[in-house]
């Protein structure tokens, strides 16, 4: 049976999201920025959490992770490459690794850029990807380690995705990305339709993540890096796409 996706609000702006099997009534949570709240939805769904799947070390991923029930119990999965930062791991995982959680597999992806040895984990059969904060809705995330050039290539590699994967992303930052998109992609009807469909969206007090790959696509401006209206909007329509991508996020470091 299908998993059922939970998406649960931490902190101020945060996402953890649950996955569970009904049949089994196991479950797992990616990202613990706080325990409480996903300790109670784990309750409400009447889930038995088994694993925890974390996508990289900042603190607002994984300072919620001694807070959670039955702790001791919990199997912890990371990135092998960043096991010095990440608390104790019970499964170490590295690209092009696939794991079995809640009885289906995911496979895991190198999304280095916002961190060094940031991961992500695909559910092909689920048709959902957890990017935390490597891809976000109509964004991506600071480089506060990686490179332009490693961004861009693991934005590629998540764009090689099947277009009707769910993207699962950290934080709920979608309108000041949509503010900043305009500014480069000012004549793109889907992302006029989208900015307004997101302030109406957080007027009502909704999340706008998840959102489809397909949507990031034709909206976000990281996604677009060599799309041919954007090159021409800034300017560098001979440029190489990674500097595309750089000049676009040197930009909105400073919006």
């Amino acid at each position: 049976m299908p998993l059922i996706l939970t998406t649960v609000p931490c902190l101020e702006d945060n996402y953890a999201f649950i996955i569970a099997n009904p049949e089994t009534g196991e479950a797992a949570v990616v990202d613990v920025p706080e325990a409480a709240p996903i300790n109670a939805a784990i309750k409400a769904g009447g889930w038995r959490l088994t694993t925890v799947l974390l996508t990289h070390h900042h603190w607002d991923h994984v300072d919620g992770l001694n807070g959670l029930d039955n702790r001791s119990a919990l199997k912890i999965i990371g990135a092998k490459r960043d096991a010095r930062r990440l608390p104790a791991l019970d499964h170490a995982v590295s690209e092009g690794d696939t794991i079995t959680v809640c009885g289906h597999d995911a496979d895991i992806l190198d999304v280095s850029g916002h961190t060094i040895n940031h991961i992500a984990f695909h559910f092909a059969s689920e048709k959902l990807a957890f990017t935390a904060d490597s891809l976000m809705a109509l964004g991506c995330g600071r480089l506060s380690e990686g490179t332009h050039a490693q961004a861009w290539t693991s934005l590629k590699k998540i764009r090689a995705l099947p277009r009707d994967t769910l993207i699962c992303s950290g934080h709920e930052y979608t309108q000041a990305n949509a503010r900043f998109a305009q500014t480069l992609d000012p004549h793109n009807s889907e992302l006029i339709s989208r900015v307004q469909a997101v302030d109406a969206a957080r007027a009502a007090g909704q999340p706008t993540v998840p959102s489809t790959l397909d949507l990031e696509m034709r909206t976000n401006p990281f996604l677009r890096a060599d799309a041919p209206d954007l090159m021409a909007h800034l300017g560098m329509t001979d440029a190489d796409p990674a500097d595309v991508f750089a000049e676009i996020r040197t930009r909105k470091d400073r919006f």
